[in-house]
């Protein structure tokens, strides 16, 4: 290699470095200015302390969840208590959960991976807004479309397409950059419903149960002597099934229901039925079922009434330290179940939305409730 043909190598070399060099900065350029770096916190300004408002918004509808004196509440249900366990997993959540993933996406093509503004067509996500007490709002994102992973593993049918195991962000200040993070945020939904405390009325240690139409006599009625004593009809007239007695009995004991009404007006499709239950503690529950257009929904309401025993009758034979102990001991039972009654009557003031599935049981008739011949359930002289 002469001279000549050494110098135009060297040459190409460098021309070669330079423009090596030009990719590089520009690929960590376009890196910085996309504003999130991978493991860098999604929402490094939030703090929890400064959230007194939650707005959620997607296509179809809105959660606004609002910090008040007496707690959490959902203003799209007349500011019914929401669930403040909810609300602080999310806040943690959102607060400390990291980028995995960034990149460039243009605005045209964020529907692709559902992280449309709601309300401007297609693709929309579900739009979280933070705001402080003053109304100022703190952070704001976007949740999109749910990343998935394939699980060979999983033989569900729902993980044909792979399990959730992600989402496609939009970050405040995004800029054309478009986010992953691990976690697939499935608290982050707009649906009112879904926020609301699940706190509800539990009635137990039954001592009688009626049901029957509003404004007639019940159906059928149910009693027994003592709090685990067999159940019987009040009133004679057959003999009762038992399994269909404690499911009656154990339903109103674990209620649940799936929204909050605010507006009765020709949802109810049909006449209430009335379920009265009273109980050894000298409580009175009176549940009302009125089934609505939808035909699997049932609006339930409900009152509480009644004053349980202030002292207890003293067992025979009863020892001086035992009878204190007892003593005690019921002291705190009827404080806790005071308790439970104050926050029933306050829950007292809402109508619910309830599966028809999950009140069933407490719908059944009065052949329903009696046993058949031959049951294997009933004693051998009424089999």
């Amino acid at each position: 290699m002469n001279r000549k043909q050494f110098l135009i190598l060297v040459i190409a070399l460098a021309v070669l470095g330079v423009a090596g060099l030009a990719l590089i900065w520009q690929d960590i350029s376009s890196y910085r200015a996309s504003g999130a770096k991978i493991g860098a916190k999604l929402l490094p300004g939030l703090k929890i302390a400064d959230v007194a408002e939650i707005r959620l918004q997607d296509a179809k509808q809105q959660a606004t969840l609002t910090r008040r004196e007496q707690g959490w509440v959902v203003q799209e249900r007349g500011g019914y208590p929401a669930s403040v366990q909810e609300i602080s997993d999310l806040l943690i959540k959102l607060v400390e959960i990291k980028v995995t993933q960034s990149e460039q996406v243009g605005e045209s093509l964020l529907p692709r991976v559902e992280l449309a503004e709601p309300g401007k067509g297609e693709g929309a996500g579900t739009l979280v807004e933070f705001k402080d007490a003053t109304g100022k709002q703190v952070a704001r994102l976007i949740a999109g479309k749910k990343v998935l992973k394939k699980d060979p593993m999983n033989p569900l049918p729902a993980a044909k397409d792979g399990v959730p195991a992600g989402r496609y962000v939009l970050p405040p200040d995004a800029k054309g950059t478009v986010v992953v993070v691990s976690d697939p945020l499935n608290s982050v939904a707009a649906n009112p419903g879904r926020w609301l405390s699940k706190d509800f009325l539990k009635v137990d240690r039954i001592r009688t149960l009626a049901v029957g139409p509003a404004g007639a006599a019940p159906a059928w009625k149910i009693t027994r002597a003592e709090e685990w004593g067999q159940w019987k009809f009040a009133a004679g007239g057959g003999q009762l099934n038992p399994g269909a007695a404690v499911g009656a009995v154990n339903r109103l004991g674990s209620l649940t229901f799936d929204d909050v009404s605010t507006d009765l007006k020709g949802e109810v499709a049909g006449k209430p039925v009335v379920a009265m239950a009273e109980t050894f503690d000298n409580l009175v529950y009176r549940v009302t079922l009125a089934p609505t257009k939808k035909g699997d929904d049932y609006l339930l309401s409900f009152t509480v009434a009644g004053d349980p025993p202030k002292s207890r009758a003293p067992e025979k034979g009863e020892k001086k330290e035992e009878k204190d102990r007892r003593d005690k001991d019921f002291a705190e039972s009827r404080k806790r179940l005071l308790e439970r009654i104050a926050a029933e009557k306050a829950l007292a003031n809402w109508t619910y939305v309830v599966s028809k599935r999950e009140v069933e049981p407490l719908l059944a008739s009065r052949s329903d409730m009696t046993a058949r011949k031959g049951d294997p359930r009933l004693p051998p002289g009424f089999r």
